[in-house]
């Protein structure tokens, strides 16, 4: 289906809205008034540079406070509407947007209200216009999808419409048999559908409809549920986005684009759309099966290299022509990459290689969800990766390892002859990406759309300098786990330490060996422990262990979890994680001591 964007969604100028709808595949826009009104283009110029971009002007909004209102009032409703609908004809915009008024003049009366939209749309159809009547969920009068049909059909002008909102009509609790009775209402009678998406929250409708809307599959609503509903009715217009969010107001109008595309293909694809891309449907989701590797980069080797050593990780490969180098230990491989990509600031997670069952099928996933394959360096001998940057710029590669019928990415470091030491370490518990603080509910969406990873709930975590969001996204089997965290806002998140947990079997073992072998564990304040020791019971011995080599303790309804962290290195550190008896959680309990350690020991 085609598809448009709200250019209230976006960032920056109205020019820099157009062209950034465009560059993401959209085919239509909705002209937000304000965005027109601060414009220096006149309309026909607007209206030009949409038809240079390929773009229609499916919708011009919004009209307000229009309908239920006294004899005078409308006549002045009338002029004030007849001159937008002037300006429609000179922008090239046919369908105008009437949201239910939320004026103290209007009155609860279903048949004026029904007479005066019939006498507008009325005099919209002198001038080629349709108008599309929406129910605002604080609406003065009219605030449910069902009561706006009710007067739209009363009225029975062909110029007159309604329009769904998926957050209006989902933001009042309406599921259901409530929303079966959107099938009732004759497509071609739905002349326009905006679709949102929105954390749920316990505020008022208001507020949370202007600040908190994200794009579909963000946030917590069952916009395929509605979407599934409207195209039952026979609707077949444009799905359109329209979004009202601080954070994307602020964000980069390019990549948030195509964020709000991405979206959209995917909620096409949930709903069962045969034709998503206008070439038939998505490719299959290829879910990881796997970390494969996760790789490094460094401008200086020692500390990395004596921080993985110290964990029991043996160098046991040299790339054949880069300079990389290939750490093992049980299933957990590290790339400690010293070539020029490395930074100033030490050492980073660059890289994550996900175990895939078919790595070609995943990157052709990932480039029709508008994440393009990297361009990469390779010498002739290599063995082909396809990688794409996840929003944070972190490179995810397509592999195979030691799988007979696939080449093994392993074939391209010549073997050092030293064997993985054998541990109780067995390989990737879970990641922490520290992801760009305005695309954070971006970056949910990319790892559940592109690499198939089921989001969990969103929790809030206390530093002691702000409040950081964390998400996780993992497969239903938790073989890959990713841990997506931002900080509280601009700049706060540019220099946050990412890490990698690796799961051992004995974590008070791995911790013994860790520190024998030089490696410094994070110290946890002597508080911690005393409160441990009012919530759960201990054997003897046992919480002066974990306080001696800082391990944190947490439970929940399935099992345990006993974890502990070593030091920052650049902006990496590890962690040494011990799941017990089908533990879901990361330790979000733990997390504002770690945290706070972290700051204290920098």
């Amino acid at each position: 289906m085609r598809t448009s964007i709200a250019t209230v969604s976006l960032s920056g100028s109205l020019t820099e809205k157009l062209t950034a709808a465009a560059r993401a595949g959209f085919d239509g826009v909705e002209i937000f008034e304000n965005d027109l009104l601060a414009s220096p283009l006149t309309p026909e110029e607007v209206r030009d540079r949409c038809a240079d971009l390929g773009l229609s002007i499916d919708l011009y909004q919004p009209m307000r406070d229009m309908e239920a209102v006294p004899d005078d009032v409308f006549a002045r409703n009338l002029r004030r509407a007849e001159h937008k609908f002037r300006l429609m004809q000179r922008l090239g915009a046919d369908t105008v947007l009437v949201c239910s008024s939320v004026s103290p003049l209007s009155v609860g009366d279903d048949a004026l209200a029904s007479e005066q939209l019939r006498r507008l749309a009325e005099r919209a159809s002198d001038f080629g216009v349709r108008v599309a009547y929406e129910a605002l969920a604080w609406g003065r009068h009219v605030n449910t999808y069902d009561h706006a049909w009710r007067l739209v059909e009363a009225a029975d002008h062909p110029a007159l419409g309604t329009c769904l909102d998926s957050f209006h009509i989902l933001a009042r609790g309406t599921e259901g048999k409530d929303l079966e009775g959107i099938e009732d209402i004759p497509g071609d009678k739905i002349f326009f559908l905006q679709l949102a998406d929105a954390p749920l929250l316990d505020m008022d409708v208001l507020r949370w409809s202007r600040h908190y809307r994200c794009f579909p599959g963000q946030g917590d609503l069952d916009v395929a549920g509605l979407l599934r509903h409207v195209l039952r009715a026979g609707y077949r217009g444009p799905l359109s986005l329209e979004i009202f969010n601080d954070v994307f107001r602020q964000a980069e109008a390019g990549p948030a684009a195509v964020d709000a595309r991405r979206s959209l293909l995917a909620l096409q694809e949930a709903v069962g759309l045969q034709d998503v891309v206008g070439q038939g449907e998505l490719p299959a989701p290829v879910v990881p099966t796997g970390v494969a590797f996760t790789e490094l980069v460094t401008p200086d080797v020692a500390p990395a290299a004596d921080l993985l050593a110290a964990l029991g990780f043996t160098r046991t490969g040299r790339h054949r022509g880069k300079p990389v180098d290939l750490w093992e230990q049980g299933e957990a491989r590290v790339l400690l990459n010293t070539g020029p990509a490395a930074r100033r600031d030490g050492t980073v997670l660059a890289a994550v290689g996900l175990e895939s069952p078919d790595p070609a099928a995943a990157a052709r996933r990932a480039e029709a969800l508008l994440a393009p394959v990297l361009p990469r360096r390779r010498g002739t001998a290599d063995v082909l990766l396809d990688a794409v940057a996840a929003p944070d710029g972190t490179e995810l590669f397509f592999c195979a390892t030691d799988r007979p019928e696939l080449p093994s990415w392993i074939r391209d470091f010549e073997p050092t002859g030293e064997r993985p030491a054998e541990t109780d370490i067995t390989g990737v518990d879970h990641l922490q990406l520290t992801q760009p603080w305005h695309q954070f509910d971006e970056a949910a969406l990319f790892h559940r759309s592109v690499l198939g990873l089921e989001p969990r709930a969103s929790v809030d975590v206390a530093d002691p300098y702000g409040l950081l969001r964390s998400r996780a996204v993992a497969t239903a089997d938790g073989a890959v786990r990713i841990a997506l965290g931002a900080g509280p806002g601009p700049g706060e998140d540019q220099d946050r330490a990412q890490h990698i947990a690796l799961a051992t079997s004995d974590v008070v073992a791995a911790a013994r060996r860790f520190r024998a072998a030089g490696g410094d564990l994070l110290p946890m304040p002597g508080n911690y422990y005393d409160d441990l020791a009012a919530r759960f019971e201990f054997a003897p011995g046992e919480l002066e262990t974990y306080q001696d080599l800082g391990i944190l303790y947490d439970r929940d309804a399935h099992g345990t979890f006993r974890h502990c962290y070593t030091r920052t290195v650049g902006r990496v550190f590890f962690e040494l994680a011990q799941r017990e008896d089908g533990y879901e959680g990361y330790g979000a309990q733990n997390a504002p001591v770690r945290l706070a350690a972290q700051h204290a020991a920098n």
